[in-house]
């Protein structure tokens, strides 16, 4: 079950992304962050809120946890994605958080001292190939000319708050729903999104409304925000984070067939290449843990 929890997560992100691309001339970065999660926050309070409030003295109890996670995945992460997406092109954005699982890697490392099989290691390091197969569409020299911009950093910043975020969940309380800690994040989040909303609107940067804004908003709010996150957290709790972060590199895979569906762009020989060899890169990463639990 947590491995088609991860599966639908990168499905839904890679919707967000490819979303975001075709969008990102009609809805700022702090507008689309803002939005996604004012609708994010509204579904919540249906049946979130409850669950907050009915465990209010746990969430106090782990205020600190709540207050960090909403930063980094809420704001954080976020708002630096849909502001890279601006000035950096589709080929260096995939690329560079393609870097996420490593990432998580070192992180947990460092914060609690987790390691890696060697057959976890052979695995990671399989499905970036795979990655970087679809990036540099079987020519090598097209990674070797890349030039990295404003916006690559900031795609790089996203990844390493991303992956603190993740590898920070091995200190997810048991006790708290997680609808509980869904809703406490969200409002968090939009506590610090919300002010640099309001000077972008008050300085004449106004959402238009649209079928394709409205459109775009209830997606990234409901597939890419709740389900999501609720997916990923649950998933990366009872796998670990090491075990969920190469489930990033199908981001890569399902943006690309998403973008050949919804954005006419062509599917080509190395993508097909690519898909076995991401899969085989996940398979090797999670078999090991699969045999521990039968």
């Amino acid at each position: 079950m947590p491995y088609l929890l991860l599966v639908l997560t990168t499905l839904f992100w890679s919707g967000n992304f490819v979303i975001s691309r075709g969008m990102h001339a009609a809805i700022t970065p702090i507008s689309l962050t803002f939005w996604r999660w004012a609708v994010a926050l509204l579904i919540l309070s249906f049946f979130g809120l409850r669950h907050l409030l009915a465990q209010k003295e746990v969430a106090l109890k782990h205020k600190k946890f709540i207050i960090i996670q909403g930063i980094l995945g809420v704001a954080g992460y976020n708002n630096l994605i849909y502001m890279a997406m601006q000035t950096t092109t589709a080929i260096n954005a995939a690329l560079v958080t393609s870097s996420i699982p490593v990432i998580i890697v070192v992180i947990s490392w460092i914060m609690y001292r987790e390691r890696l099989s060697p057959r976890q290691c052979i695995g990671i390091c399989l499905s970036l190939a795979g990655v970087l197969l679809i990036i540099s569409q079987g020519n090598l020299s097209t990674l070797l000319e890349l030039q990295f911009n404003r916006g690559d950093i900031l795609v790089f910043i996203a990844a390493v708050v991303w992956a603190s975020y993740s590898a920070n969940l091995k200190k997810y309380p048991k006790e708290l729903h997680p609808l509980a800690f869904q809703t406490g994040i969200v409002i968090v989040g939009l506590t610090v999104i919300t002010p640099m909303y309001l000077a972008e609107f008050y300085g004449g940067k106004t959402l238009a409304i649209s079928t394709d804004g409205v459109l775009t908003i209830l997606y990234v709010a409901i597939f890419a925000s709740v389900l999501a996150f609720i997916f990923w957290n649950r998933a990366v709790s009872i796998l670990g984070a090491n075990i969920a972060g190469p489930f990033i590199h199908l981001m890569p895979l399902f943006s690309t067939i998403l973008a050949v569906i919804f954005l006419g762009e062509k599917l080509t020989v190395s993508h097909l290449q690519a898909i076995p060899i991401i899969f085989s890169g996940i398979l090797l990463t999670t078999v090991k843990t699969r045999k521990k639990r039968l």
